[in-house]
């Protein structure tokens, strides 16, 4: 509706009422309305989850068309985030928020500074994410606030000109409102737990949530060891909670990203129960590191399964955790990448251990065999160290190029002896390019990274603090 339109539809409400309301006046009402146009969270899971699916589609049109967010652990830093996204690139398209469980826990849990293990109190995300729109929408207030006194302004002076642009701008305005990727973390429970922790997410104005498939109280950091899997059965039971709060809420196009950790997890609580041989929870137990037994070999308290006629013995860790067998992650993660999206899932999460577009797009190339629209939603994580990866696989495309390699030592490649380098130069274009080329060659749709505002935040302050308390004092 344009603001005429508005103004029109607020005037024929106070009309009837003109005797009594003689106070109230319909510019007004549809100014209150253009800066107010989001009323509930709800409103906002709608809208935004819109924008996203579309934004889906154009990637899959064009994979030039991936999107990107950084995180947030204040209303205020979303809040900057967006304005100076469109002050610097005129629009807000492409550009999401995106709530790290990872943030919430180190910087907004009542018990004090914590590790990523899901410890934090769970209502803290929506908590957040509420936040963080009553900011954004707090930026569209103040912004239309300034044009509609642009165009007080222009009438005064009686520029008709001046008056018809500011209007146009007013009907053609860009929220600040834009999707939130959300963190459920593991679920925070069993599936009952996750419906109703994912309702509090959707009514907060997420309209993408993401979860993993770690155990819940066994949770860890996405680049620590010790993770602990769930067989696919009671993923997909989280999956489908989740899918259910969005139903109950009429946010039907709201989004579900499937977070595999299989990748770093050599650990899982329980073996999944098989209906027939060959079925989903059949091949995650196949991937259980086994010995073969007979039945004079059975120790007290032996746990066995069956396999193809033989007794085999998985190992078991005195914690109750059974191993998986070395090097069968990526066929893991190809595994659970498929059965997320065929169960309920829209987009994938794959947690590596390096920047690697080669092993990436290697795992998505096989779930786009089965899933050919499968994305994937990537953590462009600190913890990788950048330099040292790139310089890294710079030197190892140049050793299998043939290329002499003579005068770099891979065991050294962040001395800041090759900063200058032709390696070095070669690493930095490979990150610049980072995420346009996986968006092209490893399915990536979303780009996003929780740290750098984190990081931004404490240095900017040691910068801070250095100049105000030393000699340049208010200089500073």
């Amino acid at each position: 509706m344009t603001y005429q339109q508005t103004i029109a539809e607020a005037n024929t409400a106070i009309s009837p009422n003109a005797q009594t309301w003689s106070g109230i006046d319909a510019e007004s009402v549809a100014r209150m309305r253009l800066q107010n146009r989001f009323h509930t969270g709800l409103d906002i899971a709608k809208y935004t989850a819109k924008i996203m699916r579309a934004d889906m589609a154009a990637y899959d049109a064009d994979p030039a068309a991936y999107t990107q967010s950084l995180g947030c652990w204040h209303g205020f830093i979303g809040q900057q985030k967006m304005i100076s996204i469109k002050k610097h690139f005129g629009t807000t398209k492409g550009r999401y928020l995106y709530l790290s469980g990872w943030m919430v826990a180190a910087l907004r849990s009542e018990f004090g500074p914590l590790p990523d293990q899901s410890m934090h109190e769970k209502t803290s995300v929506p908590a957040l994410i509420e936040e963080l729109y009553t900011f954004l929408k707090q930026a569209d207030a103040r912004e239309l606030g300034m044009m509609f006194r642009d165009l007080d302004a222009a009438r005064e002076a009686g520029d008709a000109m001046k008056t018809k642009q500011v209007q146009a701008a007013i009907d053609g305005y860009e929220t600040h409102v834009v999707p939130i990727i959300a963190d459920i973390d593991a679920g925070f429970g069993n599936a009952e737990a996750t419906y109703l922790l994912a309702k509090k997410f959707i009514e907060a104005g997420a309209c993408c949530i993401q979860i993993e498939n770690q155990v819940s109280d066994e949770k860890q950091c996405g680049h620590q060891d010790g993770k602990v899997t769930v067989p696919h059965e009671d993923f997909l039971a989280k999956i489908r909670a989740v899918r259910y709060a969005f139903m109950e809420l009429g946010v039907e196009d709201g989004v579900i990203v499937a977070r595999t950790d299989s990748l770093g997890a050599g650990l899982t609580k329980q073996i999944a129960f098989v209906r027939e041989p060959g079925d989903i929870a059949d091949q995650y137990n196949s991937y259980l590191d086994c010995e073969e037994v007979d039945a004079g070999q059975l120790g007290h308290g032996d746990v066995l399964i069956s396999r193809d006629g033989k007794l085999m013995r998985p190992k078991r860790l005195p914690s109750n955790l059974f191993q998986f067998r070395a090097g069968t992650g990526e066929d893991r993660c190809v595994l659970d990448g498929i059965n997320s999206l065929q169960n309920g899932a829209d987009l994938l999460w794959i947690e590596t251990e390096k920047p690697h577009i080669g092993q990436i797009g290697g795992m998505v190339n096989r779930i786009r065999e089965v899933i050919p629209n499968a994305k994937l939603v990537y953590n462009n994580s600190p913890s990788f160290n950048w330099t040292l990866n790139f310089r890294q696989q710079v030197f190892d495309a140049w050793v299998e190029a043939g290329k002499d390699v003579n005068a770099y030592d891979r065991a050294r490649l962040m001395s800041v002896d090759y900063d200058a380098s032709d390696l070095a130069i070669e690493a930095d274009e490979r990150i610049r390019t980072f995420q346009k080329d996986a968006a092209r060659e490893a399915g990536i749709f979303h780009h996003l990274i929780t740290l750098p505002t984190y990081h931004t935040a404490a240095l900017s302050t040691d910068n801070l603090a250095r100049e105000y308390f030393g000699e340049a004092g208010m200089l500073g």
